[in-house]
């Protein structure tokens, strides 16, 4: 996401004076309702994995999703590049390629696996 679409976010709610409203807390809350709105697209779709048919509805919620994660990191003073960028490097460290390539198993199971290899 460029520096464009973040700032279009901000000054979206700025125009608005709605920071006021806009404190950790609530703006968690609202980023958990529209990742369960996000959810609900796929709720009783049984082995429908493709998801071509749903994709407006996606890019919604989606786009939600990333509009609260952008004010939420804003009133947190917390830069997006950064948190991202760090969590990839630790996600790395837990799921070294040699281990994780083409398995599915939390890294955790991982590290048991390489042991009992050794």
């Amino acid at each position: 996401m460029n520096q464009e679409t973040i700032r279009q976010v901000i000054q979206f709610r700025d125009d608005r004076n709605w920071r006021q409203f806009h404190n950790p807390k609530d703006l968690a809350i609202s980023l958990s309702l529209e990742a369960a709105e996000l959810l609900e697209i796929f709720q009783w779709s049984g082995d429908d994995l493709v998801c071509a048919d749903k994709l407006d509805k996606i890019r919604e919620e989606l786009a939600d999703v990333l509009s609260y994660s952008i004010l939420l990191a804003d009133v947190c003073g917390l830069d997006l590049d950064e948190i991202v960028q760090a969590k990839v490097k630790r996600n790395a460290e837990k799921y070294p390629i040699e281990q994780a390539y083409g398995c599915k198993d939390k890294y955790t199971d991982l590290k048991e696996k390489a042991r009992e290899v050794k």
